[in-house]
């Protein structure tokens, strides 16, 4: 018996697989028998569009580990600082130019300072440094309450990059040679951190991000409805046109990053860094300024997925634990696969509005299903759908 298991090993987990995958259909066609078709499709569209800002999250998750080995659990405190900074310059007509230039100034020290202090002291880097910050603070203060996005954007960039650097270089560098592990519960540490800081700059009461609003109405969005569908789906199914925008933005991010991950000197160089960290150095990378580099990269991920998922359904600390339900998609799709982060998180934006369907209760769906498939994931595929297996000889 031990031999024909050992022989037919593949097939039988094959045959495994595909009987899991019957029962789950056979208990999700009996729990959604009393549903209408539109309700499904509604259920099915509405989890894509969310899937699609899980997927820019995990994203960012999957850029940390894949260059440096380290599961990021600071990533929705990220999330969410990017998406009040945004809130402070998006709802005020007039930035203070005082806090612009400090905020700038900063952002452009840590910038320039990456590969070391004394880079700063060469009059060309100071040059550039000084440059850099009046530029950053004209592009926040420049005009009225017709440049909010340009306040906004340029705000939310600055302190995304001063984020991701302050992390990288007061948290982790100092790490460097101690055991994974460590680095894993900084960014623990780093969480905390975060989250004071909100609480104290911004407060625990959500906060209304009114950027997807309709210019006509200057009020939300009415919901898409399908109408023509009406007969064929026996209702008509609504979708909010929030996750639509958020979704296309995501999508747009999703790509923004793959070309420059792929086709830039910078993006090129992360890639090397990522596969195998020595010999980048041996060819002379700075592995340190590329890992600067790629959490502030990160950073600024988790700020446009803040504002999305703030500008859809609100703005408040508990966006924090979108990350955490986004786990187990960065495990689905693979630790260090890129494409796999999109692939993952669609598919637990679609388990997560499913579950909910089905339970009739928020809790299940955003609670519970996320981490069932977690559960099954780390049993049936461990290294996820797109994830190197990767053998250590000893």
């Amino acid at each position: 018996m031990t031999e024909f298991i050992h022989a037919n090993k593949r097939r039988l987990t094959w045959a495994f697989y595909l009987a899991a995958a019957l029962a789950l259909l056979l208990f999700m066609g009996d729990q959604l028998a009393g549903k209408k078709a539109a309700r499904i499709v509604q259920t099915l569209i509405s989890g894509v569009l969310v899937g699609g800002v899980y997927g820019l999250v995990a994203l960012g998750i999957v850029v940390i580990n894949k260059a440096s080995g380290v599961f990021n659990f600071a990533h929705g405190w990220m999330m969410v600082v990017g998406g009040m900074i945004f809130w402070s310059f998006f709802t005020v007509s007039e930035i203070s130019i005082p806090g612009a230039l400090l905020l700038s100034a900063a952002t452009m020290l840590m910038v320039m300072t990456t590969a070391g202090y004394k880079s700063l002291l060469q009059r060309r880097n100071l040059l550039t440094a000084l440059g850099g910050t009046l530029l950053l603070s004209l592009l926040m203060t420049i005009g009225g309450g017709e440049w909010l996005w340009l306040h906004a954007v340029t705000g939310t960039a600055a302190g995304a990059v001063l984020t991701g650097l302050a992390v990288e270089r007061f948290a982790i560098r100092p790490l460097i040679g101690q055991p994974l592990f460590t680095a894993v519960l900084m960014t623990l540490a780093v969480a905390e951190v975060l989250h004071g800081i909100t609480q104290i700059v911004w407060g625990t009461v959500e906060l209304n991000l009114p950027i997807f609003v309709d210019p006509a109405t200057n009020s939300r969005f009415k919901p898409i409805r399908l109408d023509a569908f009406r007969e064929a789906l026996g209702g008509i199914a609504i979708i909010r046109v929030e996750l639509v925008i958020a979704f296309v933005l995501a999508i747009l991010a999703f790509i923004g990053f793959i070309l420059f991950f792929r086709y830039t000197s910078v993006g090129l160089a992360m890639r090397a860094t990522s596969e195998d960290q020595q010999l980048a150095q041996a060819v002379g990378l700075r592995v340190r300024v590329i890992l600067a580099i790629t959490w502030a990269t990160a950073a600024l991920l988790a700020s446009i997925a803040g504002v999305l998922q703030g500008g859809a359904v609100g703005l408040s600390l508990n966006i924090s634990f979108v990350a955490l339900r986004v786990f187990p998609a960065v495990l689905l799709g693979g630790l260090e696969s890129v494409s796999g982060a999109l692939v993952g998180g669609i598919i637990i934006g679609i388990v997560e509005q499913f579950g909910t369907l089905i339970n009739s209760s928020e809790q299940a769906g955003t609670n519970l299903a996320p981490y069932v498939v977690l559960m099954l994931v780390l049993v049936i595929r461990p290294d996820g759908l797109f994830g190197e297996k990767r053998i250590e000889r000893i």
